[in-house]
């Protein structure tokens, strides 16, 4: 998303020019996978955090690119947002101990950022939407200072041709229109990230999109929007209108959201970039000078840009990502699902479940996905986004049951087979699966937390809701700081 792209308009012809070099990038990606020339030695895991920033009244603070300057630190980087910034970590392996060496790495970067962003009047919070946010916050003002962000606006809304439509009833309804995307910059997630080799692909983003609803009931931690208490994960309804192209007749048609969960299991890495190309038009027509049939013909690694930044502006919940390190071109299924927080140790503890159960289940004997269809697995997705951890979801061979109790019974379980392949030390396992179990048990994961506090400063202090939600974010910040499990934390 924050890839540096210059101010510039389009042209009919760009957009002629692009289509054919995005056609000529699928057709050489074709050939690789033929070829098999994609780095599976000792494959890495990764994450990515993106974070608000907040003043000292709990409201946002519009001063990334302050905040940048200060923390000098070149894993943070711009996001959509004036208020939003993200944060890269160094990819891991697994093995030993690697979810030890991923907290303690985030916990102390993190710390010193926030020191810094403190010298310019800011404060970094992991929250999935910041519950103080208002409609005064989202407008073209907004926008940070990277080129990207005004064009994506600017051909979205072309693409449109009128003003978006938020539409959320959850346990209350809200209805605005906006004249940018900026109300997608409320939505701040965690992304993980498993390199596989391209036979190993479809089995684990298969696994990846069959999970997906359970990491969102277990993870949910955006219940609250312009003041209104909505979905328990909010961000998924809100990231999906908030970058939707689709006028409303163009819906009715059939054509696919950019926003998308997908329609069917794949088996194949190129199913997803065909679809890609075959289905969306291009909103950043950018072409590079490279061309990827020669250098490949030459025996290089072709940069594939134009496949790849169109790939960027297709939001799959679980995104293919192909990539180029130190020579070696890679695969990666980037997970997107998750809000950002509440805690680093929260956030290690959802990517240890993440990481062994989607391994578990890719090199499972019978494929999970040949006992359930794809329309189950959306339908679980967005239950767990409007309910979260109460939600009931569907199994195979266990009908419809409360996720909780989907959980323990059977997906710790093989999170732990999973962990324990990819060579984790069964201690650190056991303490992180162990947050996993104690959500279930206790019912509290961040979406909980908000809600029971917010309603009891509302009911017990007799706060208005603006100054309960400030308070809400108050006390978050100062328990995120603890590192303590939110499953932990009291009501205020």
């Amino acid at each position: 998303m924050g890839e540096e792209v210059g101010v510039q308009t389009f042209s009919r012809q760009d957009r002629a020019r692009y289509r054919d070099k995005v056609r000529r990038c699928l057709d050489v990606f074709a050939e690789m996978l033929r070829e098999s020339r994609f780095d599976i030695d000792r494959p890495m895991t990764g994450l990515e955090i993106e974070l608000n920033l907040l003043d000292d009244d709990s409201m946002p603070a519009m001063r990334n690119a302050d905040v940048l300057r200060a923390i000098a630190d070149p894993a943070f980087q711009t996001e959509l947002g004036q208020f939003n910034i993200e944060i890269n970590v160094t990819p891991r392996h697994l093995a030993g101990t690697g979810t030890v060496e991923f907290e303690q790495h985030l916990r102390d970067t993190l710390n010193a950022a926030d020191q810094r962003a403190r010298t310019v009047g800011a404060h970094l919070v992991m929250i999935g939407i910041l519950p103080t946010v208002l409609p005064e916050h989202l407008t073209a003002a907004a926008l940070s200072a990277n080129p990207r962000y005004a064009l994506l606006n600017e051909q979205i809304f072309a693409a449109r041709g009128e003003d978006l439509r938020i539409a959320i009833n959850g346990v209350e309804r809200l209805a605005v229109t906006a004249d940018t995307i900026t109300p997608e910059a409320a939505c701040t997630s965690t992304q993980f990230h498993v390199q596989v080799g391209p036979d190993q692909f479809a089995d684990y983003w298969n696994a990846a999109q069959a999970i997906a609803g359970v990491q969102v009931a277990l993870g949910a931690n955006s219940p609250l929007f312009f003041g209104r208490e909505l979905w328990r994960e909010t961000r998924i309804p809100l990231f999906q209108q908030a970058t939707d192209t689709r006028a409303e007749e163009i819906k009715t048609q059939g054509v696919r959201p950019r926003v998308w969960f997908g329609e069917r299991w794949i088996t194949s890495v190129f199913d997803l970039f065909e679809e890609n190309v075959r289905y969306f038009p291009a909103l950043l027509p950018v072409c590079e000078e490279e061309d990827p049939a020669a250098t490949l013909a030459a025996g290089g690694v072709p940069a594939l840009s134009e496949l790849r930044l169109h790939n960027g502006t297709v939001y799959r919940w679980n995104r293919p990502v192909y990539d180029v390190f130190r020579g070696r071109p890679h695969l990666r299924v980037e997970n997107r699902v998750l809000p950002a927080g509440p805690t680093v140790l929260d956030t290690v503890a959802n990517g240890a479940f993440y990481f062994g159960l989607i391994r578990a289940l890719a090199e499972a004997d019978r494929p999970l996905w040949s006992q359930m269809s794809f329309s189950a697995a959306e339908e679980n997705f967005n239950t767990c986004a409007r309910h979260g951890i109460d939600a009931h979801v569907f199994w195979p061979g266990l009908g419809y049951l409360p996720v909780t109790e989907l959980v323990l019974r059977r997906l710790l379980p093989l999170a732990q087979y999973g962990l324990d392949r990819w060579g984790l030390d069964p201690d650190e396992r056991d303490r992180l699966l162990g947050i996993i179990e104690q959500r279930c048990l206790t019912g509290r994961n961040g979406a909980t937390w908000q809600i029971a506090t917010l309603h009891r400063l509302e009911s017990t202090d007799r706060l208005d809701r603006p100054t309960a939600l400030r308070e809400v974010v108050r006390h978050y910040v100062d328990l995120m700081h603890t590192n303590h499990p939110v499953h932990e934390w009291p009501i205020p």
